[in-house]
């Protein structure tokens, strides 16, 4: 089994993979003052819930957007499956070409998805994440990462309201009743959640423009489900986008 770990600014992404078939996976907090000892107890007590064991594990495959966790996770496939894990970085057999003016630049999340979204749906592709950031990500006809768009986060912008204002409450992330809100709180949740809908569908619409055709849109990250539904362009939804990625990328570091 392969056991595929994403690694994001606000939660990490864990899957194990039978074959092609994703059959468990969890989401954790990430820590980045966590040990090795540490992270390596919860994952041993994650399998033993599902029934299995570290010596199930053949292959480790790792993405990381924080750099301090990362060594932190490769000692941890060593130290508890007995192995060195493939991590997506520079030198890794992608398939996909990268035409950023300076391709070390791009998040292994967003190569990742892309993959994943491109395997799935073909090109031309638009992937939406909606993470810590929200990231928009353009895939060709023919299979290149051409580049996106990052925006803030809608829970970054919820934050930032309650952190850089005097009087505005911490609020809940939720779609209002009414886009006229009638209380101070309600009047934040219009903005952000109305706003951030206007945000995603204008990016989308000025990307599909540039592509010049057609494109898919695919969502993920943990923030789709529940914004996605109000986006019209948005094509499919696929909660587990960056998990398959690591997957075909395992298969085609082994090619």
């Amino acid at each position: 089994m392969i056991l595929a770990i994403d690694i994001g600014n606000t939660n990490i992404g864990v899957g194990i993979f039978r074959e092609k078939k994703l059959i468990k996976n969890w989401k954790i907090r990430t820590e980045r003052e966590k040990t090795c000892d540490e992270y390596g107890i919860i994952f041993l007590n994650l399998l033993s819930l599902a029934g299995m064991k570290a010596e199930d594990i053949k292959s480790v495959v790792i993405s990381s957007v924080v750099p301090p966790l990362t060594p932190v996770f490769q000692d941890l496939s060593r130290d508890l499956f007995g192995f060195k894990p493939i991590v997506v970085g520079p030198g890794l057999k992608t398939g996909m070409a990268i035409l950023y003016e300076n391709p070390l630049e791009v998040g292994a999340d967003r190569v990742v998805a892309a993959v994943a979204a491109f395997e799935k749906h073909g090109g031309p592709c638009i992937v939406v994440d909606f993470g810590t950031a929200t990231t928009f990500d353009a895939v060709s006809a023919k299979g290149e990462y051409l580049g996106g768009a990052i925006a803030p986060g809608i829970q970054i912008s919820a934050e930032a309201l309650y952190l850089k204002t005097a009087k505005l409450p911490h609020i809940e992330i939720k779609k209002p009743r009414k886009a006229i809100g009638r209380t101070t709180v309600s009047s934040m949740q219009s903005g952000l959640y109305f706003g951030y809908v206007g945000l995603v569908s204008n990016i989308i619409e000025e990307i599909r423009r540039e592509l010049g055709e057609k494109a898919s849109v695919i969502s993920t990250g943990g923030f789709a489900a529940q914004i996605g539904h109000e986006i019209n362009s948005i094509d499919f939804h696929e909660p587990h986008l960056a998990l398959e990625g690591l997957r075909i990328l395992h298969e085609r570091s082994l090619e």
